[in-house]
């Protein structure tokens, strides 16, 4: 499960709510919805125009010291810079100091998250058929965010990139596993609007649990650098 900070203004002192959320994956490893719940400190209040941080949508601030959905939240993570300024991706450790810390006690286990979420369902169309190779997958990682100079260099060692002097990629890689080749690149989608990462999968005859383990590693990896994932998709 993935663990999120949420400050009531950027660069806050103590988070004024935690999200949780767990991508929903198909066999094939594509994203098919996002489970989510949401907790604020019972200490914490609303903004004076009714919204927790000056927020503008009033659903998407959590109920005091209780846990609810957190679709609505998470919906405008991803939409609203300014929210995502207001958050810090964590691991679960961290995410249960600051619970403990805001009165909360102790974190609840996983399995009782997951009975507090809701589901938000993502797009799940069939591939398109772009004349790929038999046995050869192309999928997308997509992130909202902007990487400043310092968590662009990161993504580059944290991915293992080298340079391929086109502009539009900010590095590619390769790398065979368990019979199966992979290929990925970074790119920056728009500006300041959105990061991909664009994974080619060359399945051998092995089970391709090599591949769901890639695409994990590099969705962890971009969101530990602040981009929140938003969805992985299959192109081929």
């Amino acid at each position: 499960m993935d663990y999120y900070l949420i400050a009531a203004t950027a660069g806050g002192p103590s988070p004024a709510a935690i999200l949780v959320e767990e991508f929903v994956l198909c066999d094939d490893y594509t994203a098919a919805g996002i489970d989510t719940a949401a907790w604020r400190p019972a200490a914490a209040r609303p903004a004076p125009d009714g919204h927790a941080g000056g927020h503008t949508c009033s659903a998407a601030v959590p109920a005091a010291g209780a846990w609810t959905g957190g679709a609505p939240l998470s919906r405008d993570l991803r939409s609203d810079a300014g929210l995502r300024a207001r958050m810090t991706a964590v691991d679960r450790r961290a995410a249960a100091q600051a619970y403990a810390r805001l009165g909360g006690g102790e974190l609840p286990a996983e399995p009782q998250l997951r009975a507090r979420s809701e589901r938000q369902p993502l797009p799940g169309d069939r591939p398109l058929d772009l004349g790929t190779s038999p046995g050869a997958r192309r999928y997308r990682i997509l992130f909202a965010g902007e990487l400043g100079t310092g968590a662009l260099a990161s993504a580059r060692t944290a991915l293992r990139l080298e340079p391929t002097g086109d502009p539009r990629v900010a590095g590619a890689a390769a790398a065979d596993a368990d019979g199966h080749g992979f290929s990925w690149e970074l790119r920056r989608i728009g500006s300041g609007i959105a990061w991909c990462v664009d994974v080619t999968a060359r399945l051998g005859a092995a089970p391709a649990t090599a591949l769901g383990a890639l695409l994990h590693h590099h969705r962890q990896a971009i969101r530990a650098l602040g981009l929140i994932p938003v969805t992985i998709e299959r192109f081929a």
